[in-house]
This record gives structure tokens, C-alpha cells and sequence, in this order.
């Protein structure tokens, strides 16, 4: 949680509660409760939202080995031969 441990926690509601005072502090408390409820809404609401939206374009997007073999057609001017793994690897014998 943000690297705070015990101590600084304890701190900080000590402050807390000599700044604001006992009676308003569960008031504060409960609003940023609330608050922090619904920006955690939010954003969930906006990451289902980017994921529908995502979605069927993921679908439209070629597999990527074939999207780098297209480019190199077009852009190289022809296919790139598939590579023999044992080529350029020592004498070659018949």
C-alpha cells in the first residue's frame, strides 16, 4: 500500500486526528471510503469498456507471422526463403 508501513500509518492518523478532530473524523473517513468505492467503479466500468471495444479489432489483426511475411513481400519485393537451420553451418556433404 503506497510502501506505508505500521508506524507511518499510525502517524499519519495521529495527525489526522489532531487536525481535523474525534468527531469529524468518521465523517471524513466515510466520505473517502465512498469516494475511493467509486473511482473504483470507474475504472472498471472503463476497463470493460476498452476491452469490448478492443475486442473484434483483435479479431480483424492478422497473426503476427503472417502480418511480417506480407510486409516482407511487399517491401523486400518477393518472399524470403525459409531458412534451413543446418545451412551455413559447416562443410556441406552430399
Amino acid at each position: 500500500m503506497f510502501g506505508i508501513g505500521m508506524p507511518e500509518l499510525l502517524v499519519i492518523l495521529g495527525l489526522a486526528l489532531l487536525l481535523i478532530g474525534p468527531k469529524k473524523l468518521p465523517q471524513l473517513a466515510k466520505s473517502l471510503g465512498k469516494t475511493m468505492g467509486e473511482l473504483r467503479k470507474a475504472t472498471d466500468d472503463l476497463k470493460d469498456t476498452i476491452s469490448e471495444e478492443i475486442e473484434p479489432i483483435k479479431d480483424a489483426i492478422p497473426d503476427r507471422g503472417e502480418l511480417e511475411k506480407a510486409l516482407k513481400k511487399k517491401f523486400l519485393g518477393g518472399e524470403e526463403e525459409e531458412k534451413d537451420p543446418k545451412a551455413g553451418k559447416g562443410p556441406q556433404t552430399k
